[in-house]
């Protein structure tokens, strides 16, 4: 069953971006066949599309996913903060994902902003998905700020890494089981996806991946197939890794030919 996030059900653990794709249609078919439980939404890319009454406004509604309104692009807690407010007056949910950019090269989220740009909107009312890092002492002040879900990445925005430290992303599943976590950024293949899935991870959000790809609407039924499995292969336990050889036929009670 997929996670409930702030007391919603999702219907699955993928969450799509909408930027890049080729166009408005591919976009819709690639969330469509995908499954996705919600999509991503820059507030400024709407309202520079001709605010809650633009086509693009008109095609999210359509899709029947729930929408995650971000604060991309905001490198301040005065900008983010108003980003939010304005995105909750604009889409009419308290739902945000709350980025506050720290470094132009790296897109790593600046902490310190977000945590308390986190507890200011908390206190508002807002549901808050930080975009954070893999970082447990940022984890934990984001839960003190009020935040009931994470989203570490495992690599830099848009890089198609996948999992570069896959010890820190083990670490925040161990600290927090109780604590829905989603891995946002840098998987660039349907294996990474698989990969974050099967160490415990809730769900993942991705963009570039499916929108970059050569064939987007496949690409996304490829990673909706590759998270389904990482959480199947998780839920059924699997093999630790051993240093040596364990022979899969036991030796003890063959038959001994002289």
């Amino acid at each position: 069953m997929a996670p409930a996030l702030y007391g919603t059900a999702l219907r699955s653990r993928l969450l799509l971006g909408t930027a890049q794709y080729p166009s408005p249609a591919v976009l819709a078919e690639a969330v469509r066949a995908s499954g996705a439980a919600a999509v991503t939404v820059s507030l400024r890319r709407e309202t520079a599309q001709g605010g809650a009454r633009g086509a693009f406004w008109e095609l999210l509604q359509g899709l029947d996913v729930a929408l995650l309104p971000n604060t991309a692009g905001c490198h301040t807690v005065k900008e983010a903060v108003t980003t939010a407010r304005l995105a909750r007056e604009l889409f009419g949910t308290d739902w945000i994902k709350l980025e506050v950019i720290g470094h132009h090269d790296t897109l790593q989220p600046e902490v310190f902003a977000l945590v308390e740009a986190a507890r200011i909107l908390s206190d508002e009312g807002f549901r808050v998905f930080p975009y954070t890092t893999d970082d447990l002492v940022v984890a934990e002040r984001l839960l003190e700020a009020g935040c009931k879900v994470l989203m570490p990445w495992c690599a830099p925005i848009g890089s198609a890494r996948g999992p570069m430290n896959s010890d820190a992303l083990r670490a925040l599943r161990a600290h927090f089981p109780e604590t829905p976590l989603i891995v946002d950024a840098g998987l660039g293949r349907p294996s990474h996806a698989a990969a974050v899935m099967e160490l415990g991870f809730d769900a993942v959000l991705l963009n570039t991946a499916v929108a970059k790809a050569g064939d987007p609407v496949a690409m996304a039924c490829a990673f909706a197939r590759a998270v389904e499995a990482g959480c199947a292969a998780h839920a059924a336990g699997l093999l630790e890794p051993r240093d040596m050889a364990v022979p899969s036929t036991p030796t003890i009670g063959r038959a001994v030919f002289s």
